[in-house]
């Protein structure tokens, strides 16, 4: 399983907007669209969870597809570093 990050989202986006955006390249097991911590609005970046193959395929096809206006940053996604 992969984790894929997903940026230059619109500010509106929902999960089932980008998960339906996924779901088209496999089975989407998770999404986790990021919130400011203190307003609790959206920061324009998310996360989603995919099966190793089925990411790659993902991460190719939407890699500055145009979604929403903007064209999204898609890539796997690296492990924090604290």
């Amino acid at each position: 399983m992969k984790s894929i990050y997903v940026g230059n989202l619109p500010f509106s986006t929902t999960e089932d907007e980008l998960g339906n955006l996924f779901a088209e390249y496999g089975d989407v097991y998770s999404i986790k669209l990021i919130a400011d911590r203190e307003t609790g609005k959206l920061r324009g970046f998310a996360f989603v969870e995919m099966e190793d193959n089925e990411s790659l395929a993902a991460i190719e096809a939407l890699d500055g597809f145009e979604f929403g206006g903007r064209k999204l940053r898609v890539n796997e996604a690296r492990p924090r570093n604290f």
